[in-house]
């Protein structure tokens, strides 16, 4: 396992050596410190958290304070992993400006080492302008999450041909659009194998798939789905990797059943005026 830092110009050279991308979200300290000590390519401090972490039905409601606060937890825990925090819902798309000054807070308060933006063409001037500020700009289209509403859901986008919102030709101007504006990679979500093909064949910079295909080059996941903690949400494009749910609710079960045995604390757990 390499233990170099990744850093944002990595990404471009793992792509050239066909070298996947291995991220995932995290929003805390310790999981940021086991990924980044497993060998995680790219921490994401994902806007996710509304939903596994605060409980809410979308990604709507998150706020810059949020994603600072939890980007913050996340750098103290990681030191080689690339650290991108999500930009979240109306942090971005009023102005250049307010993306700027918006983004510009997640690194200088929070210690991200990038952002990450969710749209297409019509978000090209902002990420130029942020680019030119020299604010490291990771894009994502197809499926983007902020646009739920627009989608009627979270529904796979470009099955359809069209140059109409979710359309394939659609999804595909808009991932040509953002990486010329000037993001350093690509997430492409919830889109046909087909479109993700394309798109990694058509933009120059690496693209990382999430319900996107192995044509994509990396996966990302959010962690509570690769760790079994978000119970009953197996949708087809997650993988679960482990059942850490079921592990504590057992943990936790035996912990209930000693103390009410008084069986814990033991005599090990205890501390007495006199010691040995």
């Amino acid at each position: 396992m390499a233990k170099e830092k990744v850093r944002v110009t990595d990404l471009a050279a793992m792509k050239a050596a066909n070298q996947p991308i291995c991220a995932v979200t995290a929003y805390d300290y310790p999981f940021a410190r086991l990924f980044d000590e497993a060998g995680i390519d790219v921490l994401l401090v994902g806007d996710s958290l509304g939903m596994v972490v605060q409980g809410a039905p979308n990604t709507l409601a998150v706020t810059l304070d949020e994603i600072i606060y939890h980007t913050r937890m996340v750098a103290r825990g990681r030191t080689r992993a690339l650290l991108v925090a999500d930009m979240p819902f109306m942090s971005f798309q009023v102005s250049p400006e307010e993306a700027v000054r918006n983004a510009g807070r997640l690194l200088k308060e929070g210690g991200a080492e990038a952002v990450k933006v969710e749209g297409g063409a019509a978000l090209a001037p902002t990420v130029r302008r942020m680019t030119e500020m020299d604010i490291p700009v990771m894009g994502h289209v197809g499926l983007t999450p902020q646009s739920i509403h627009r989608m009627g859901g979270m529904r796979v986008q470009g099955r359809k041909p069209g140059l109409r919102p979710g359309g394939f030709e659609r999804v595909l101007e808009d991932a040509e659009a953002i990486a010329q504006a000037g993001v350093f990679a690509l997430v492409v979500e919830g889109v046909p194998v087909e479109l993700a093909a394309r798109i990694s064949e058509r933009v120059a910079v690496p693209t990382i798939g999430i319900g996107a295909s192995a044509e994509c080059d990396g996966q990302v996941l959010v962690m509570h789905d690769l760790l079994g903690l978000n119970p009953g949400f197996t949708p087809r494009f997650v993988k679960v990797y482990a059942q850490l749910w079921q592990q504590a609710c057992a943990g936790a079960a035996s912990y209930i059943e000693d103390v009410r045995q008084r069986r814990f604390p033991a005599a090990e757990h205890l501390y007495h005026l006199k010691e040995g």
